[in-house]
């Protein structure tokens, strides 16, 4: 199911792409600032869905993989591709989904990441939210100063 909701987000990212590549073509809508910025902001926000939700169901399968049968403490996510000097004293996990991180805890109190990849997840939707969020307030920007440009003139 995770893999199908990213998935779907990426493909919502590639067709909302697909509409700011067609503002270069001829017959673009009016006014044609405001539509980019809108269809911009839509891709970003997609594609922020799409990284977000491959991490939050990474953090959600390594949760659930912890404490369900034999051989599932502690979480497989903290122990499968570790030497044993990095899993000697491991006692427990913590995770997060705000921002998604699932960390694995030794008895001497410190503590290392399951998965490297959790980073560039956090940064990489920060940063396309935060686009998204721009481009939107962007778009309503350009109307503003577009209709008062109008009202001046007429």
């Amino acid at each position: 199911m995770g893999f199908g909701v990213s998935t779907a987000c990426a493909v919502g990212a590639l067709v909302a792409g697909a509409g700011v590549v067609a503002m270069a073509l001829p017959g673009r809508p009016e006014p044609w600032p405001v539509h980019l910025l809108r269809r911009a902001a839509a891709t970003a926000a997609w594609a922020a869905a799409a990284v977000y939700s491959l991490g939050f169901f990474t953090v959600l399968l390594s949760e659930q993989a912890f404490g369900d049968g034999a051989n599932s403490v502690p979480a497989p996510a903290c122990r499968d591709g570790f030497d044993e000097a990095t899993r000697e004293g491991l006692s427990h996990h913590r995770s997060s989904y705000l921002p998604l991180r699932f960390d694995c805890v030794r008895e001497d109190g410190s503590v290392y990441s399951s998965d490297a990849a959790y980073g560039w997840m956090n940064g990489a939707s920060a940063s396309l939210a935060l686009s998204a969020a721009l481009f939107a307030i962007g778009a309503g920007y350009a109307t503003e100063l577009r209709a008062r440009k109008a009202a001046l003139t007429s």
